[in-house]
């Protein structure tokens, strides 16, 4: 498949981009600074650019199949560049026919507040009110798009190799860290599957 995929200079987006591309798919990743992708492969083009630029980002899901969001909120972003950009992500997707959506968001964001331990929604209070703010208004954004989408809410992030042991799913009782590595391999395999198209699967491990 050929994919477009937004936040890839993330831990999270990387770990997308470099499985995508160990499965033989050829992706086209957007980075406001290329040097932070440093990926040599024939299957990977890298466009430079923002993603809050409707011309950066129509190159970037030019002839893809599917569209992966991996955005994340950094100091040197403005306020609400998640939502915003996702905004922009779904216009250039609509425009160009383009319908499977996959969206990387948290544990903590919409209905999955119950999953998330008491320490955890103090902080989405508090410290990361703003993230998750951001966070809710990209879901409502996905939520009322006429795509194909997919909300994937992963718990705590953390590194090291994929280990294929993981919970993900509809229940309430799915909550806790996962590894980033497996949370893309989670959401390549939603790739070539309908099971969770307008639903927001939880993964921890």
């Amino acid at each position: 498949m050929k994919l477009a995929v937004f936040g890839a200079t993330g831990g999270l987006g990387r770990q997308i981009v470099e499985q995508a591309l160990a499965a033989g798919d050829t992706v086209a990743a957007l980075a406001r600074d290329k040097s932070k992708l440093p990926l040599q492969h024939a299957g990977l083009t890298v466009v430079e650019g923002n993603v809050l630029d409707a011309a950066a980002v129509e190159r970037t899901l030019r002839g893809a199949d599917a569209v992966l969001v991996s955005l994340g909120n950094t100091p040197d972003n403005p306020d609400m560049i998640v939502s915003q950009g996702t905004a922009v992500i779904i216009a250039a997707m609509q425009a160009a026919g383009v319908r499977r959506l996959i969206v990387i968001s948290s544990l903590g964001v919409g209905d999955s507040k119950d999953q998330v331990p008491f320490f955890f929604k103090a902080l989405i209070a508090t410290a990361l009110r703003k993230a998750f703010e951001d966070k809710e208004a990209q879901e409502k954004l996905v939520r009322g798009s006429n795509l194909d989408w997919t909300i994937i809410r992963p718990g705590g992030l953390t590194d090291g190799p994929a280990t294929g042991q993981y919970r993900a799913g509809l229940e309430r009782s799915i909550g806790g860290q996962v590894a980033r590595a497996d949370v893309a391999a989670f959401a390549l395999r939603q790739l070539t599957s309908s099971e969770y198209i307008g639903k927001t699967p939880a993964i921890a491990q």
